[in-house]
């Protein structure tokens, strides 16, 4: 192994093939680093599937569906690979396979579909999953088996075998169980086969028999039809003594332990190519035992998570309720087929025996009506382990009572909310479905239950939860805790000041108040919101002391980790209302679904060890999925940009401003760079001279809010010394956790490099720099990488090389690192994703350090009274010259 393949290897140990689903049944294959490690073998598995899926996408999948499971793939290919597998089952059991030359379509059914779509994963782009979807994904199976096919000079079976699939082709026999009825012999058994194609392309079944008839005179075709049949004989001493006394090519009478014996025998006729047909209650298990628990059907004293709920325990066969009497009756009944009730039912006492026990267990929780509202809803999730009822022993069905289902209904049905109006003072005017999310959250807090906020970035999540804050102002005192990154603290006081003037809040950290107030008396003033940190919250012992009528989280993927100080003192906070705010997609790891419900709802996902045996079944069996997004789905409000109900309430294009703020290196830096323009422009009287020092210092100025090493020279670049880094990367995280790509325009040609730098460690994947420097023969070659199919995540741009003239709309996001001051040219920048080819809103966000010259100009171009655009577009920067010194000074101070 060479040097680079080692270096390669370690860095593949880390990371896992995923699937990022697309519209129209699309999808692409992408890395995404993982927690653990994978050995080499898993490695080269990775790496091949993720060569031949560049290859040949839909040739990709086909292979997959034949190739054995594989441990060490993801969750979402894992899924992707079941639809490829049940393709390739349904396939192998298309009985005229060999007969239908290449016109061969495999057909799902609704049913199926349904399946497939109740055992997803959560996935980047479940937004795109559904019926049509699957379909599409489906076609393309046919296509590419039709064509591989049709380039394979041999049989079906040879064909599939070349991919060492173990193949169990259907042949043309079938058999057939019937019931009959007043007969000693309750059940029928026949033998039939499939006809060779007519003239016409019709096929039909025919008795066993016939074929003695119609291959009298060919042995050989004969021994090729009944192969099948030789393989069961080796497997099944029933069917081979119907073959050695001639039974098995006419209809024969069974006795229940005989029909019972062919039943349990099926799984072996299908492994020897056999098709059966056999009567839909054994198929469906409609007849088996089932037990049903249902939970909250009377509405509670109280409505909280730890309010008492009802719940009850029923047993039934099919759609015959029994008690438990009766089921020791059935016990006592020989081991097979019993005729219950006027149907067939399956004895097996071990079983039952299970059941009966489970089913005395969940009487006496009833009789003690001690399940809690979360324990009742989070019961769904590990019914099976309370009750002590293995899967394979019993069904188990949970379902919500009236109640509950009605208050679910409610909260995933947002519309049916009673809606509420935003407070007198509040200066903004909703989109109908920020109304709707108002609502939602004011009913969640009415229902003291923890609600998590994940609209998509730019969906107004901010303003929603002001609207809510500001509506409770006018009705009732209350004191509620928000807790923020740094890099937001400018963003909030300026959304608040914007649509809440009248909010009284107050900022728990050291750029906005020097005073700490560590002994929490501050809390006895008359403020309604009190703002602080995840960094600082550890520092004011008070405020865990508290109980808070609200505690809200801003961008809660902050506590996404369990184990780090942050979060355990985030989840020590007292609420009777608690708020997560993310544009994350939460789920997209399961761990960090955990810990964030933990804090919303405690004890809604059981414990962490709980929970984390919970989603060790999940790789086993995918029917879990449902079960989970059961449960906390109602907490989740979620809408997508996509969204039919949501797109036509948007804008285009959507433009955000985005406050970071100085870091201590960078208050220092720029208040010194202040107390010199002083110096220098009150020494000078040359017009001249005093105009290049003017505009010199707008640049350094401008270097200094970017990052202080730009302005020093110097090449490290630490994210913590720079708002506007720290910022980049909360939102270019969640443009990666969607897969989403990003231009990022700076007029710095000397920052591209290491904003490049810094992004691919956001990113995990290399993005590309354009600038004037770069070659016209590369150009061209730049812009089809970062529009081609290949994730390239970031392009960052020279806003003059890059403002005119590029088409770059595989990205969804425009970030303008540094202010340019001039809007037609910032808004031609925008356009470079914002033209036509472009299918997604665009979401354009303006960096502005708070405080700054930044703010300052940005609010004297807002302000048409002051200065009109047109004045700002024509002389750049050359107006702010002509200000006297006062002006000057007023305009440069840093105002914190």
């Amino acid at each position: 192994m060479t040097t680079h393949d080692r270096v390669k290897s370690v860095e593949m140990k880390n990371k896992q093939l995923i699937v990022i689903l697309k519209p129209e049944g699309f999808y692409e294959i992408d890395w995404q680093e993982i927690k653990g490690q994978i050995n080499e073998e898993q490695i080269m598995i990775q790496e091949k599937l993720y060569k031949h899926f560049r290859k040949d996408r839909s040739e990709a999948l086909f292979s997959l569906g034949l190739s054995e499971k594989i441990t060490s793939i993801s969750e979402s290919l894992s899924y992707l690979r079941s639809i490829a597998v049940t393709f390739v089952k349904k396939l192998s059991k298309k009985q005229d396979i060999e007969l239908s030359g290449q016109k061969i379509i495999v057909t799902i059914k609704e049913e199926e579909i349904k399946d497939l779509l109740n055992k997803s994963p959560y996935l980047i782009g479940d937004e795109y999953l559904n019926s049509e979807w699957i379909r599409k994904v489906w076609k393309d199976l046919n296509k590419v088996f039709s064509k591989m096919k049709q380039n394979y000079n041999g049989s079906v079976e040879e064909f599939l075998k070349t991919f060492n699939y173990d193949v169990h082709l259907h042949g043309r026999i079938f058999f057939h169980l019937v019931e009959k009825k007043g007969d000693d012999y309750p059940f029928a058994f026949m033998g039939t086969y499939l006809a060779e194609a007519s003239k016409n392309g019709a096929t039909k079944h025919l008795p066993l028999k016939n074929a003695l008839i119609e291959y009298e005179k060919n042995e050989k075709k004969l021994v090729e039809l009944l192969a099948t049949v030789n393989k069961a004989c080796e497997k099944s001493a029933f069917i081979s003594k119907l073959v050695k006394s001639g039974q098995i090519f006419h209809q024969v009478g069974l006795n229940s332990k005989e029909a019972y014996t062919f039943l349990k025998e099926i799984p072996l006729y299908e492994e020897s190519g056999i098709s059966c047909r056999i009567p839909n209650w054994w198929k469906n298990k409609s007849n088996a035992l089932k037990m049903a628990v249902t939970i909250g059907n009377e509405i509670p004293s109280r409505v909280t998570l730890d309010a008492l709920v009802d719940f009850k325990v029923e047993l039934s066969l099919g759609e015959s309720k029994i008690d438990a009497a009766e089921l020791k009756k059935l016990i006592s009944e020989a081991e097979g087929l019993a005729f219950i009730k006027g149907k067939w039912v399956e004895v097996d006492r071990k079983k039952l025996e299970k059941t009966l026990k489970a089913y005395e267990q969940a009487q006496s929780l009833v009789s003690g009506n001690n399940m809690s509202m979360i324990e009742a809803m989070r019961f769904k999730l590990n019914a099976g382990k309370i009750l002590k009822i293995p899967e394979e022993v019993c069904e188990l069905e949970v379902s919500n009572g009236e109640w509950i289902n009605s208050m679910i209904t409610r909260l995933t049905n947002i519309d049916s909310i009673e809606s509420i109006a935003c407070g007198n003072d509040f200066h903004a005017k909703l989109r109908s479905y920020q109304e709707r999310g108002l609502s939602w959250l004011y009913f969640m807090k009415n229902l003291g239950l923890g609600a998590c906020l994940a609209d998509d970035m730019g969906l107004g999540k901010t303003v929603q939860v002001i609207a809510l804050l500001n509506y409770y102002k006018n009705i009732k005192k209350e004191k509620t805790l928000l807790i923020i990154p740094t890099s937001l603290i400018g963003n909030w006081m300026s959304e608040i000041e914007k649509f809440a003037p009248t909010l009284k809040y107050y900022i728990l950290h050291p750029t906005e108040n020097k005073n700490p107030y560590h002994d929490g008396s501050i809390y006895e003033q008359d403020y309604e919101l009190f703002i602080t940190t995840y960094g600082m919250l550890s520092k004011y012992e008070w405020i865990k002391n508290r109980t808070w009528d609200s505690v809200i989280l801003d961008e809660a993927q902050a506590i996404k980790n369990p184990r780090t100080k942050q979060t355990r003192v985030v989840k020590q906070l007292k609420a009777n209302y608690r708020i997560a705010m993310t544009g994350t997609p939460i789920e997209n790891r399961l761990s960090d679904l955990w810990s964030l419900f933990d804090f919303l709802n405690k004890g809604l996902l059981g414990s962490s060890r709980e929970f984390t045996d919970f989603t060790k079944k999940l790789k086993q069996n995918q029917d879990n999925y449902s079960k989970l997004k059961q449960v906390v789905s109602p907490f989740i409000l979620r809408r997508l940009k996509t969204d039919k109900t949501i797109i036509s309430d948007l804008p285009e294009k959507i433009e955000m401003k985005t406050y970071p703020t100085l870091t201590k290196k960078q208050i220092v830096l720029y208040t010194k760079l202040v107390e010199d323009l002083k110096l220098k422009i009150e020494s000078t009287d040359n017009g001249i001279e005093r105009k290049g020092i003017v505009l010199s210092s707008i640049m350094k100025f401008k270097q200094i809010c970017n990052h202080p090493d730009q302005y020093l020279g110097q090449n490290n670049y630490a994210e913590k010394d720079s708002g506007k880094f720290e910022r980049l990367r909360e939102i270019c995280e969640n443009i990666y956790e969607k897969r989403e790509r990003v231009i990022v325009f700076t007029q710095f040609k000397e920052i591209t490099e290491q904003l490049s730098s810094f992004l691919e460690t956001v990113f995990k994947h290399k993005g590309l720099v354009f600038h004037g420097s770069t070659a016209a023969k590369k150009r061209k070659d730049i812009v089809a990488k970062f529009q081609g199919e290949e994730y390239v995540p970031f392009m960052i741009l020279s806003i003059k090389a890059g403002g005119v003239g590029l088409n770059l709309t595989s990205a969804n996001h425009v970030i303008h690192f540094d202010r340019w001051w001039n809007p037609s040219v910032e808004n031609q920048a925008t356009d470079r994703a914002f033209r036509i080819g472009q299918m997604k809103n665009v979401i354009v966000h303006k960096f502005i350090v708070k405080g700054t010259i930044e703010e300052k100009i940005d609010l004297m171009i807002e302000d048409k009274t002051k200065l009109s655009k047109e004045i700002v577009s024509d002389k750049q920067e050359n107006w702010i010259t002509e200000m006297d010194n006062n002006q000057l000074m007023d305009l440069f101070k840093l105002e914190i």
